[in-house]
């Protein structure tokens, strides 16, 4: 009897394995047994190939499954609130109402479309840049717009003087929950996708999103008949869908384990390090990286200033540059922490500057009860702002090689950061000397 010959082996990704056998002079294909992974059902095959991405798991990141778990509730529950919201809004102008003309209708409805348009352009200008750097926060900011928006679309019906005027403060805030949804989903995109394969992830999303609001779309051919002159069931659906949409998106963004460095994960850093000296892990950091505004006061940092917002005077210069031989100037100015920003400084360097403000604002945040790593800088606060601007370079130079070094081994990204840097960059070596 002929001995089987195995001629080759071969994988689909991690989740199937094959091999080609020679047995009587022909060459046969049979999947390896005991491989732990998907069914082997042809139809969750397709459905796989269909809704994740290529590759999946490995073309992906580690979170990529539960987020898009939450993120599927999410977006079901806003799907059926976003019906009872539209039908409140049709309801209000005019339709079903022989009285209503089509004229004022038509008036209503692009007058709110106007004043979204306006909103989404001004918020644009204003909070563009802030949303990379602070991701998660927004996609949470925007879906409680979202929720606020879509019920003052249902409660508008009852103030008839004052419809015109709420759905258009509606739009506003929906103009503004698509900018900030839309940024930070890409911001998040470029998370997940693992193997330079953006368009992929964000095409499966795609069908992922339009699938769930399918289903909505059929929920809500239920629901309909049930709450039409019905308010007191409509507003108890929408409320049950409201929390069930918050808690899934509260839930998606904390399951978001970033390994970029914005100002909120490397400040968490920075001080568990001079804490015990450790290093956290991104999963630890990200866990407590506040995902919801902060009402506190703090001291505010500014990245990449003019020099004119830090130096008055070249007396003031002079002092900036005592003990510096950073490509960035620091100082603090009107109760905030600037920092001037060289040309040409890499990522690394940008970090440097990053926790050199910080320890300064650390300082100046909580100068009765500083860190042991702080003390020293705490003695030379009383001293002036310029002195403690000083002994920070020393402090920074001493503590920064190890924290670097820490933030390589753990894991984390230091050739790129989501630090937010303004423009400015200043060249003032030659021209002092």
């Amino acid at each position: 009897m002929e001995e089987e010959k195995v001629l080759a082996t071969e994988r689909y990704g991690s989740q199937e394995r094959w091999k080609y056998r020679l047995k009587n002079g022909m060459m046969g294909r049979e999947r390896e047994g005991g491989e732990s992974g998907w069914p082997r059902s042809s139809v969750l095959a397709a459905l796989k190939s269909v809704f994740l991405p290529q590759g999946y798991p490995e073309s992906v990141s580690e979170d990529y499954l539960q987020y898009q778990f939450w993120d599927t509730v999410q977006a079901f529950s806003s799907s059926l609130s976003g019906t009872l919201s539209t039908q409140a809004s049709l309801r209000g102008v005019g339709v079903g109402n022989q009285e209503a003309t089509v004229a004022a209708a038509t008036i209503t409805w692009l007058l709110r479309d106007g004043t979204g348009m306006l909103g989404r352009i001004l918020f644009a200008w204003v909070k563009g840049s802030k949303l990379d750097c602070d991701a998660k926060k927004w996609r949470l900011v925007a879906d409680v717009l979202n929720d606020i928006a879509m019920f003052m679309e249902i409660v508008a019906p009852n103030f008839p003087a004052c419809f015109t005027l709420i759905v258009c403060i509606a739009g506003v805030f929906k103009s503004i929950v698509g900018v900030a949804g839309g940024a930070t989903r890409a911001a998040l995109t470029v998370h997940q996708a693992r193997r330079d394969n953006m368009a992929d992830v964000s095409a499966k999303d795609g069908s992922q999103e339009t699938l769930v609001n399918l289903a909505g779309l059929l929920v809500s051919l239920i629901l309909i008949p049930l709450v039409t002159d019905n308010p007191l069931l409509t507003f108890t659906l929408f409320f049950f869908f409201t929390i069930l949409h918050l808690l899934a998106n509260y839930r998606a963004v904390r399951s978001v384990v970033m390994e970029t460095l914005n100002e909120a994960r490397l400040s968490i850093l920075l001080h568990q390090h001079l804490s015990d000296g450790r290093i956290l892990s991104p999963s630890e950091a990200n866990q407590r990286e506040p995902v919801l505004p902060e009402f506190k006061r703090r001291v505010s940092l500014k990245l990449g200033v003019r020099l004119g917002e830090l130096i008055s005077n070249p007396e003031e210069l002079q002092l900036a540059l005592r003990h510096n031989n950073k490509p960035y100037l620091i100082g603090i100015k009107h109760g905030s922490v600037c920092v001037c920003l060289g040309e040409s400084v890499p990522p690394w360097e940008e970090i440097k500057a990053a926790c050199h403000a910080m320890c300064v604002a650390a300082v100046l945040q909580r100068p009765l009860s500083p860190g042991r790593a702080l003390k020293t800088l705490t003695a030379a606060h009383g001293q002036g702002p310029w002195e403690l601007v000083t002994e920070s370079h020393r402090l920074i130079d001493q503590i920064f090689p190890s924290f670097l070094d820490g933030l390589k081994a753990g894991g984390w990204q230091v050739d790129r950061t989501l630090l937010d840097w303004d423009e400015w960059r200043v060249d003032w070596k030659q021209k002092s000397e």
